[in-house]
């Protein structure tokens, strides 16, 4: 199945600041405020949600595409996703400009303050679905800049391609008619239980409203698993037990990405779930949303240690 995504590439530049943010505020002063917090240790990690996604369908032994805007600065990340087996030949330079960059601290509370730099993302839109060949099987519609949102599920629908529907961030900048367009003729929607939440709040649109406009809802809810939902049937994904928790960045990504691998082969969809459950929790256990790595053999043993495949992951060994 050819499985072509759109949406945000990004760097993300974390820092750790080993005080308190809430110490150092003075909310009588709040006008005039003016900080700099020194910190004592920054990693950059190579994030976004389409390569995220990307990168774990591509362990699995998948080819995705990516079709992005990036900036002058992304001959690395290119490189690194070439090697990983991502298509990148869809993922336009735009000169001038520098890649979409996130930069968060965090404190000793786990308390955040972020920036976010749209860079070359914010002209996505001037791609198109139109002219990409061959025509992809199904589109992933994730996170990207506001105009390109609605204009990637437009072109799907003007084109007859099937796509999956994962506002994610953006549920926030989104207002409920143009949510509940985009979510009509989507044969996905991926959300997790607090983005449902706002989604439903902001379209009027209960579950069952929504089935009628999607054909699959799939609601991750963290460690209690994720809950699929399609033709008056509900299938529950649970967690696999994780040997360590490090870095959350990322896992939605990772879960996206194994769920997809295992609909490219036609998999049903407990079988989808589970496969998407394993790739977070790898992702969790490592630091960074493209850090986790394994052979497929790997996690075909490790999968069998939880769940009964029936024999059916051994198409995975075979690709």
């Amino acid at each position: 199945m050819d499985i072509l995504l759109t949406g945000s590439v990004a760097y993300d530049y974390l820092m750790t600041f080993p005080g308190l943010f809430k110490e150092q505020i003075l909310p009588e002063r709040l006008e005039q405020i003016s900080l700099s917090f020194l910190v004592d240790s920054m990693s950059r990690q190579r994030g976004g949600v389409a390569p995220n996604i990307a990168y774990t369908m591509a362990l699995l032994g998948q080819r995705p595409r990516v079709l992005a805007t990036v900036g002058e600065d992304f001959a690395e990340y290119r490189a690194w996703l070439d090697k990983a087996g991502v298509d990148t030949s869809l993922m336009e330079v735009v000169p001038g400009l520098f890649t979409a960059s996130f930069f968060a601290t965090t404190d000793r509370s786990n308390a955040q303050i972020a920036s976010f730099y749209p860079g070359a993302m914010g002209v996505a839109s001037q791609q198109s679905l139109t002219g990409v060949r061959p025509r992809p099987d199904l589109v992933i519609v994730s996170p990207n800049a506001p105009d390109a949102m609605m204009k990637f599920p437009a072109e799907c629908r003007q084109l007859e391609i099937p796509y999956l529907y994962d506002p994610s961030q953006q549920v926030l900048r989104l207002e409920g008619a143009e949510l509940a367009r985009d979510m009509e003729g989507a044969q996905f929607l991926f959300a997790n239980d607090y983005e449902f939440g706002l989604i439903s709040k902001k379209t009027g649109w209960e579950l069952e409203q929504m089935l009628r406009h999607v054909q699959v809802l799939v609601v991750t809810r963290g460690k209690d698993g994720a809950d699929l939902y399609t033709n008056g049937e509900q299938v529950f994904i649970p967690t696999v037990p994780e040997r360590q928790i490090v870095d959350p960045t990322g896992v939605g990504d990772a879960f996206r990405g194994g769920f997809l691998s295992g609909y490219a082969h036609g998999f049903d969809w407990k079988l989808c779930g589970e496969i998407g459950s394993l790739a977070a929790v790898y992702c969790l256990e490592q630091k960074g949303p493209q850090s986790h790595a394994y052979t497929r053999a790997e996690f075909v043993a490790r999968f069998r240690e939880h769940f009964d495949d029936g024999g059916k992951l051994n198409e995975l060994l075979r690709d």
